[in-house]
């Protein structure tokens, strides 16, 4: 006997007692039913589903299952985590791991989740506030040349991005914010993170990224906090958590999300390659035009260097044209004086013309004034046997009134004059001629 061997018990090695456990198993619960909430779902290439099943009622309890893919492939619905399902099949034990797992032949949905409830209840009052409108996002950087990113430093994400950036983008600096992604202090952690990243000189994006895992495993990522911090950052967020069917409340309130960690780092900074055959490319182009442009400008010379004549030969093509032009301008000057003194000539004499005829209008002019003044000329009225009587003084006597007897008057006749005495003074009308 052993040594501190029990006396009749028997002694088991690993794979017989495994076998023997799977076997009570299979005789006792070779059919059973099970409800309960969906976490991990993960659908291999090969088609078989894996997943764990946690207690509906939040107990810390759960099994883990397996579904072939012959079973998966009658499903009736996708099957994502948070989801309530209710699950018949037979429980076994994995020997590889020892481990207990239920072999699900059929999956039945029942209702959502207590944790997808809430997390559709937040996603709905924060939409309502308007956290995920498409008018805040803001556009990336085109060439960042350093971004933060906020990850475990443990876990696989910062790996993924390090490693896709120094492939792709060896250009771009990278700055790692550590923090926890995971568990019930994680959200208040990636608050800090996300501050401390706005607050990095030179950092131009942030990358916020996690590995995989379940609706449990990145609730941290849909607390609203967390959530609001992506949004009131005031450098642009990449969000890249989980794979490509998680989707979290901070991946709808970054500016853009991205499937995969590895993703995240893709979308952030251009590759280094794609832009140096861009550069080349478009050093091409101006290599190309420029050498087009020089030989425009080199057939241009060209053909005025043919039209460009020897030096003499052009002088006297062009003293040629200079006594040409000499020749017709001596003309068109003398044709010009010839014209001038012509017009001259014709106006001279019609200035003589219109001289001669002026002063004829002036002697007429004159001739007959003069006439008009020989008329009212008082001599001939004398002339014609009347006298013109004055005063001693000189002063005209033309009324009989101004007379007085023993006045003295001269009197004035065409041929002489004569002093006379008045006698006496009649007042009244002539006496009438007598014949």
């Amino acid at each position: 006997m052993e040594p501190n061997a029990v006396p009749g018990l028997r002694v088991w090695d690993v794979a017989g007692l495994l076998l023997a456990v799977s076997d009570a198993l299979a005789a006792r619960f070779a059919a059973v039913a099970v409800r309960g909430e969906l976490s991990g779902f993960s659908r291999a290439g090969s088609g078989h589903c894996y997943f764990t099943l946690k207690d509906g009622s939040g107990a810390n309890a759960g099994l883990r299952c397996a579904m072939f893919r012959r079973a998966a492939l009658m499903l009736p619905f996708n099957p994502q985590d948070g989801q309530q399902v209710e699950l018949r099949g037979r429980l076994a034990v994995y020997e590889a791991r020892g481990e207990l797992q239920m072999i699900v032949e059929s999956m039945q949905r029942v209702g959502v989740g207590s944790l997808y409830e809430e997390f559709l209840r937040l996603k709905a009052r924060l939409e309502a506030q308007g956290v995920f409108d498409m008018a805040y996002k803001r556009p990336l950087p085109a060439f960042p040349r350093r971004l933060a990113v906020v990850t475990s430093p443990s876990g696989a994400a910062i790996h993924d991005v390090l490693t896709t950036l120094a492939r792709r983008a060896p250009q771009v600096g990278v700055v790692l914010v550590p923090t926890l992604v995971q568990g019930v202090q994680a959200p208040e952690a990636i608050v800090q993170a996300l501050a401390q990243a706005n607050g990095l000189a030179d950092v131009e994006l942030i990358l916020l990224c996690r590995g995989g895992g379940s609706l449990e495993d990145l609730w941290a990522f849909n607390d609203e906090r967390v959530v609001r911090a992506v949004r009131a950052s005031h450098l642009p967020v990449v969000c890249g958590v989980g794979h490509e069917t998680d989707v979290t409340l901070a991946d709808l309130a970054a500016d853009l999300r991205a499937p995969t960690p590895t993703a995240a780092a893709e979308l952030a900074a251009p590759e280094r390659e794609a832009l140096l055959q861009a550069l080349q490319a478009r050093a091409q182009t101006l290599s190309r035009r420029v050498r087009q442009r020089l030989d425009g400008a080199s057939q241009g010379l060209d053909t005025l260097a043919l039209r460009l004549q020897r030096p003499a030969q052009r002088l006297g093509t062009e003293q040629a044209r200079l006594a040409a032009l000499a020749q017709r301008h001596g003309a068109t000057l003398s044709r010009s004086l010839e014209a001038q003194r012509v017009a001259l000539a014709h106006r001279s004499q019609r200035l003589v013309q219109a001289a001669r005829s002026a002063q004829a209008r002036q002697a007429d002019r004159l001739r007959a004034e003069a006439a008009r003044l020989a008329a009212l000329d008082p001599r001939r009225v004398l002339s014609r046997g009347y006298a013109w009587v004055e005063a001693e003084d000189g002063r005209a006597i033309v009324s009989a009134h101004s007379l007085q007897a023993g006045q003295t008057l001269r009197a004035v006749w065409s041929d002489g004059t004569a002093r006379a005495t008045v006698d006496e003074v009649n007042l009244g009308a002539p006496a009438a001629d007598h014949p």
